[in-house]
């Protein structure tokens, strides 16, 4: 054992595990450990806010494949990062988080900042550990990364501030590595046998696909099958959109082709993704999800299967292990799909070309509302999908995108395709504002040498922009580009939708996002114009790939709006009181 302080023991301990950038802001409570970062290869980010913390650690173990870390100053500075680590549990991200916590002596009193840390964090983390003793600091901390990796989510490493002192004897533990395998022989054969009797089948390949570095799997079992791929909500880089069998994402403003097509399986391959609720819900007027096809369902958390939907077969197994397992099994066998297989290949190729068809001449919404306000905003205002259309043509190669939560966001699920995992990042089931800026900023601090754009809507922006100031900052230049469009567009639609156009709360005036953006030290863009869309996008690119700049591109968007978020949800409203009768 070797004599150190347990300051020095958790920092070894992170470093024994790889960590090389902490997010966060300084803060009294763990500054006897971040005294001795530098000197052990780490770099501490200081944020704006500590949610953004949170977000860029999500962003960096999205990106990297490695734990990601955020801390805080205890109670206030780790309160504020709830948001980012349901966003992060939700997204299955390694990320540790650290909560320096009210020391020992302090507990109960009510005495500053004090809070405790260990419920608000319950239901967003796979483990928790609160350090009881400081001789257990190289234990705890060796185990919550550990687990955020074995788990595949959030970890919470809990530690009374007056536990970092003091002189302990520490063996620095050594990492531990989960080898998961390709699931149980029964389920793996009866899967096989399956798919051998499918006529129509088709892979839904998710996150899972991405987390196991699985796409080539996954590809050699679709092109064994000849099964069109779609994507799982909002994991549109799980299969590269440049495959003859790529369809696009499902859910959400997502792929008609893909759902289309998934609506005549027989056989359903869902690869490493839960079906969750939001990502199957009918779109575009198609209840497409196909009620009698056979469903096989692999997720290497057993608790996911047969969670959401009705399945046949489910294996607890790594996606892409489990996808060789079954290439193998059905190898050599005479499949019952192979006698359609050309035929299959011309629905598959007709229906993206229909889509994209359709994505082409899809240049508004046809609503009375959307209609009227592309009327009344007059000129110097763009419409969202022929923005979108233009930033997807101009979008760089090798590129990372995170969305934000909103109308025009999630309207981007139609348009963003991605050749390489990793590559794309949303704010998943948590659907929180203020996501996208500062996660795209962790992934870019992980993968440096790859250009880095966020998408959000003007109140989200409003939530995040100032990480600007955390970019510029700390070199780490990236792309902004801001929808501006004057109103709390997704929640605006149900009250068309809902409400007899009773707009309530739902008009944002704001002054230029561009011109903040220039006090901030970045470069700001406006684009009003369809033809410059493209060309702001690649210099904002350049400027961040070559001349290290972060610049911030506001786009003039009409008030046009897509489909509500929340249709499942609401219904009209009945008024019984006679002052509301005009309301009726």
């Amino acid at each position: 054992m070797t004599r150190m302080t347990p300051s020095e023991a958790f920092v070894e301990t992170m470093v024994a595990h790889g960590v090389t950038e902490i997010f966060g802001i300084m803060g009294s409570a763990f500054m006897d450990a971040m005294d001795i970062f530098e000197p052990a290869g780490i770099r501490f980010v200081p944020v704006v806010h500590e949610q953004g913390a949170a977000h860029m650690a999500d962003g960096y173990s999205r990106v990297s494949g490695r734990q990601g870390v955020c801390t805080g100053q205890n109670g206030p500075g780790i309160s504020n990062c709830v948001t980012g680590i349901a966003a992060a549990f939700w997204a299955h991200s390694p990320v540790v988080i650290v909560t320096p916590e009210t020391g020992t002596m302090g507990i109960g009193h009510g005495g500053f900042q004090e809070c405790n840390q260990l419920p608000m964090f319950q239901e967003f983390t796979k483990y928790q550990a609160h350090l009881n003793n400081p001789n257990r600091m190289a234990e705890y901390t060796g185990r919550c990364f550990d687990r955020a990796l074995s788990e595949m989510g959030p970890t919470q490493l809990n530690i009374p501030r007056d536990l970092f002192y003091g002189d302990i004897n520490v063996d620095i533990p050594v990492p531990s590595f989960v080898d998961r395998g390709p699931g149980g022989e029964k389920t793996l054969t009866e899967a096989a046998d399956l798919l051998s009797g499918a006529k129509f089948p088709v892979i839904v390949s998710g996150g899972g696909v991405v987390n196991a570095n699985a796409i080539d799997e996954c590809k050699a079992l679709a092109e064994r099958l000849g099964a069109p791929v779609v994507n799982s909500y909002l994991h549109n880089d799980s299969f590269p959109a440049s495959h003859s069998l790529w369809c696009g994402p499902l859910g959400y403003q997502g792929s008609k082709a893909g759902m289309k097509l998934i609506s005549k399986a027989d056989v359903v391959l869902a690869l490493g993704t839960r079906l969750g609720p939001f990502g199957t819900l009918p779109q575009y007027g198609m209840d497409y999800w196909p009620q009698d096809a056979k469903i096989i369902q692999i997720d290497a958390d057993h608790k996911m299967l047969g969670l959401v939907k009705s399945i046949s077969v489910g294996i607890c197994g790594d996606a892409g292990a489990a996808a060789a397992s079954l290439l193998q099994r059905i190898n050599d066998r005479n499949l019952t799909c192979d006698s359609t297989k050309v035929e299959r290949a011309k629905d598959i190729k007709a229906e993206k070309e229909n889509w994209e068809k359709e994505l082409d001449h899809w240049i508004h919404e046809t609503d009375d509302f959307s209609l009227r306000a592309i009327a009344e905003a007059g000129k110097g205002f763009l419409h969202p999908r022929q923005v979108l259309r233009e930033l997807e043509q101009a979008m760089p190669e090798d590129v990372m995108v995170s969305t934000d939560i909103g109308n025009i966001n999630s309207v981007a699920n139609s348009y963003l395709r991605f050749e390489r995992p990793r590559s794309f990042f949303a704010a998943m089931s948590f659907g929180n504002c203020g996501y996208a800026f500062p996660t795209i900023i962790g992934a870019k601090v992980a993968a440096p040498d790859r250009p880095a754009i966020s998408y959000a809507g003007e109140g989200a922006w409003g939530m995040s922009m100032g990480e600007t100031m955390t970019c510029v900052r700390e070199d780490i230049p990236v792309t902004a580009v801001v929808f501006n469009n004057g109103q709390w567009g997704a929640e605006k639609k149900n009250q068309v939708d809902f409400y007899n156009e009773r707009f309530v709360a739902g008009e944002l005036e704001n002054k230029s996002f561009a011109g903040i953006a220039k006090a901030m030290g970045a470069e700001g863009i406006v684009v009003n114009k369809l033809e410059d869309v493209g060309s702001a996008l690649g210099k904002a690119v350049d400027a961040q790939m070559n001349d290290r700049k972060t610049t911030i591109i506001e786009v003039m968007c009409t008030k046009e709006l897509g489909d509500p978020f929340r249709r499942d949800a609401l219904s009209k409203p009945v008024r019984f009181l006679e002052k509301y009768k005009d309301y009726i």
